[in-house]
């Protein structure tokens, strides 16, 4: 942040600028990473005293702190513009005007044990000019570019001192123009009722425990007609009045949902008020990509880059444990074993603890980064467990088990009857032949891929995303409708992301975020489905895995699952093998049940006419859509280059009404 004098600030707003600076004094904070027709200010978050003052105040800092409003530069942080006070308001008060901003006396307590100098008093008043000074420069910029604006002056209260109930926001409005701007307030009214905060009821209103006479909101209403100040006091549930103590969880809820209501309140202004008629709320924010972001993202990835978990749960003696297994006529539990593990888990979690997250302004994006870094954290504990009892309750605690209703799908896909008409016997295709159907998938989609045998994989057929490579398993087989949809799997989806996440800036895209697997699998069926490839036996797989993985999490062994799967399903051992090995791989993994639900998830927001193009940018999770399509519109990530062809069109299944009548059942 520049350190700047106050003619040299008011010139680069002068300008249109943009640029984070304090002045050098200090005493307040401004940034401008984008003109927009709104701002928001945290004149009270502020606690900093000079050495001198400090000497001389009568009030401890817990005294000083109470009356402060902690955390509300917090609550506006992933704003474009903001204006923060750094020094308490009991040094100067920038909410009362010059004559009366130093106190003598505040709340019943003595301020001062020794009186002032003229000096100091001078400095302080300096100080409160300076910022009025800038605040008028940066309106009138705003007000030049747009015709109006609406400022966020956010404060907090301590509700403890109340004998009633009083509310979670309130917005003061003694000193508005209603006839002018009394629908933006409501509309302000109504987005602050919408929040909700766990465990904390909300009752927003006006007028009640504050009217909104503070000299910001006057100083801005006096001089700028055509600006609205929504002085905004939020009750301080956020923290321990009694203590002093910050309940983060609290404050990052209030922060995030703040920073939607605030975006949605500035829209209605800028259409209703202003020359701005972007509809779009995510352009109402800046585009700079933080430095913080940029930083961490970096170390991220080169921290985590070949960090692949499937390469070591994938065991290495699966076709020979196999023959054993066949040979004992299916007594003999499997043994396996697994890659030598070349990273060292415990001090990968130390250094993932040590990204300074809270160094990201933007709430949304931070909230996005930590995500990634915990379940690297929960992945990190599969890696280093697995092969032990715990590697199982570590997978629960990352992809969890099936649900009732995964069950209640996986039974209802169980009990579908053939089609008619369906071919009972296909064609087997072998490895060398499936290898050329995979080259011409390439080359459709202009895609260079190493191709490669390999019997460490489970899978027939998998993607290794950090080496783009297609590796298959030596001894599959195919039939044709299973290479096209494969095809359409691996190569139409998990290699489409793993591509497009290479063009972007930030390499989170290519690490992949939380629980990626179960949007990424479900994007891949929603491609097998719209190809006119997916089949009824294919869902009845999905379902096969829901209904092991539940058996194991119950206390099946290996044995126990192959023979309930080979007597009541599947006649052909080796896929019966596959089915469970996929499952009690590294001691227990749950992951394959995810596979139906991804689908089922993907397949309603695809029928809901959601655009899927946000979660092609890379491995992406349907949780962090919205974020990814703010962070699309803001110009932080680029749109994917690459798409899935069956997503652009559609093709006609042979029994289109059939399986979309099968697929309307699923919950």
């Amino acid at each position: 942040m520049l350190r700047l004098e106050i003619d040299e600030i008011i010139n680069l707003i002068n300008k249109q600028e943009t640029f984070e600076a304090t002045p050098i004094d200090g005493s307040f904070q401004i940034k401008v990473n984008r003109y927009l027709p709104y701002c928001c200010t945290a004149i009270h978050d502020g606690s900093h005293l000079s050495p001198d003052k400090k000497a001389k105040i009568a009030l401890d800092d817990y005294s000083r702190w109470y009356e402060e409003d902690p955390n509300t530069a917090d609550f506006i942080s992933s704003m474009p513009i903001t204006l923060i006070g750094n020094d308490s308001r009991f040094e100067y008060d920038l909410n009362r005007n010059p004559e009366t901003c130093i106190y003598d006396e505040a709340w019943g307590n003595k301020v001062w044990k020794k009186n002032l100098r003229p000096k100091q008093v001078q400095d302080s008043l300096q100080k409160h000019e300076n910022y009025y000074k800038v605040t008028h420069a940066l309106i009138a910029k705003i007000e030049s570019i747009f015709g109006g604006c609406v400022v966020y002056d956010i404060h907090s209260y301590n509700y403890k001192r109340w004998e009633r109930e009083v509310p979670l926001f309130n917005i003061g409005t003694e000193k508005l123009d209603q006839s002018k701007f009394g629908n933006i307030v409501e509309n302000w009214r109504d987005e602050l009722s919408k929040i909700k905060i766990t465990g904390i009821e909300n009752v927003t209103a006006i007028n009640d425990v504050f009217m909104g006479r503070g000299y910001n909101l006057e100083y801005i209403t006096t001089n700028f007609k055509n600006t609205l100040v929504l002085a905004t006091e939020v009750k301080k549930v956020y923290c321990n009045e009694l203590t002093g103590a910050t309940y983060p969880k609290v404050v990052k809820e209030l922060q995030r949902k703040l920073k939607r209501a605030i975006l949605n309140n500035a829209s209605f202004f800028s259409q209703e008020k202003t020359n701005w008629k972007t509809t779009n709320i995510s352009t109402l924010l800046d585009k700079n990509t933080d430095k913080a972001v940029l930083k961490i993202d970096k170390g991220l990835h080169s921290l985590l880059k070949n960090f692949e978990l499937l390469s070591y749960v994938n065991p290495i003696n699966s076709i020979s444990e196999q023959k054993k297994f066949e040979k004992s006529k299916f007594t003999h539990l499997p043994k396996f074993q697994y890659s030598p593990i070349k990273i060292h888990p415990y001090e990968l979690k130390r250094q993932l603890s040590q990204f300074k997250t809270h160094e990201i302004s933007d709430i949304s994006i931070r909230h996005l980064y930590e995500s990634v870094i915990n379940s690297y954290m929960d992945k990190v504990d599969l890696l280093s467990s697995i092969n032990t009892s715990k590697f199982q309750y570590n997978s629960l605690r990352y992809f969890g088990r099936p649900s009732k209703k995964d069950l209640q799908n996986a039974q209802y896909l169980l009990h579908l009857p053939n089609l008619e008409g369906a071919p009972k016997l296909s064609p087997s295709i072998g490895i060398k032949e499936a290898m050329g159907y995979f080259k011409e998938g390439l080359n459709s989609y202009g895609f260079n891929s190493k191709m490669e045998v390999s019997n460490k994989v489970v899978s027939k057929v998998m993607v290794i995303n950090s080496r783009k490579t297609i590796v298959f398993k030596p001894d599959a087989k195919f039939s044709l409708t299973e290479i096209k949809a494969l095809i359409e799997h691996e190569i139409g989806v998990h290699m489409v992301t793993t591509l497009n996440s290479r063009e972007q800036k930030l390499k989170i895209f290519s690490l992949g975020m939380p629980l990626n697997t179960m949007t990424q699998e479900g994007l891949a069926l929603l491609s097998e489905y719209l190809s006119g490839n997916l089949t009824i036996e294919r869902l009845k797989k999905l379902a096969y895995r829901v209904v092991v993985v539940d058996m194991m999490c119950n206390g099946a062994n290996f044995k126990e699952c192959f023979d309930f799967l080979h007597q009541n399903h599947i006649q052909d051992t080796n896929e019966a093998y596959s089915i469970v090995t996929r499952i009690f791989r590294g001691g227990g993994f749950t992951k394959d049940y995810v596979y139906l639900s991804g689908f089922i998830k993907i397949l309603r927001f695809y029928e809901k006419h959601n655009s899927l193009d946000p979660l092609l940018v890379g491995k992406t999770s349907i949780g962090f859509y919205n974020i990814i399509s703010e962070m699309i519109d803001r110009e932080m990530v680029n749109k994917p280059i690459h798409f899935t062809k069956s997503f652009l069109e559609p093709q006609p299944h042979d029994h289109s009404e059939i399986y979309n009548y099968i697929l309307s059942g699923l919950k």
